[in-house]
């Protein structure tokens, strides 16, 4: 147990000087919130904790909107776990169940930890912490917030094309649960944000 508190010690402090200056909303903070619910999914679905917060701290490395040089950062995180004595079979069960987490890919992870850290992912962006990333990734990738006209391409379609989706997409009751309160502030945020926009009284 020891050891293994080291190895996510070390593991956390890779993540952090990595991502500490993130302005995308794909942050340090973002990860942390990933691992603390990903730890609570799994006790309640009774998958193994140890690779789930692994898994959770270092989802977004490699990342290719992220990273100039996605496959030099995977190798540099491998080498880093390596480093910290973590075994070749562990390795390569982590880098298997990150690569089927994200959105994008569509994939459904083969694994229960991969399954939960994709609904702590996806939970992280619902709600009000959702909206709040949707809008940080959309300013840092100059995006509109909204248009009238123009909706590709603007925070506000994000909320069509993703986060409105991502309740029915959680694999675990869990995670299930938790989305339902999330997605219906994303709900209220869209009703009351139109009537702002366009000035309804």
């Amino acid at each position: 147990m020891q050891d293994q508190d080291l190895q996510l010690t070390a593991i956390q402090d890779y993540v952090r000087d990595i991502f500490s200056n993130d302005v995308t909303g794909h942050d340090y903070f973002h990860l942390k919130r990933v691992v603390r619910l990903s730890k609570e999914i799994a006790i309640s679905e009774k998958a193994d904790p140890f690779i789930c917060e692994i898994v959770a701290w270092l989802h977004d490395v490699g990342d290719k909107k992220l990273f100039s040089n996605p496959n030099k950062a995977v190798d540099d995180m491998n080498q880093m776990l390596s480093s910290i004595k973590l075994s070749n079979h562990i390795i390569e069960e982590i880098n298997h169940t990150i690569q089927d987490i994200s959105f994008k890919k569509g994939s459904v992870p083969d694994t229960l930890e991969g399954k939960v850290v994709q609904d702590a992912d996806r939970l992280d962006a619902i709600g009000a912490i959702g909206i709040a990333r949707t809008f940080a990734y959309g300013g840092a990738k100059g995006q509109l917030i909204n248009h009238d006209n123009l909706k590709e391409s603007t925070s506000i379609q994000h909320f069509y094309d993703k986060l409105l989706r991502l309740m029915d997409t959680m694999n675990t009751s869990t995670a299930k649960n938790i989305a339902k309160e999330r997605h219906q502030f994303l709900e209220r945020f869209l009703e009351q944000f139109y009537k702002e926009w366009n000035y309804i009284e």
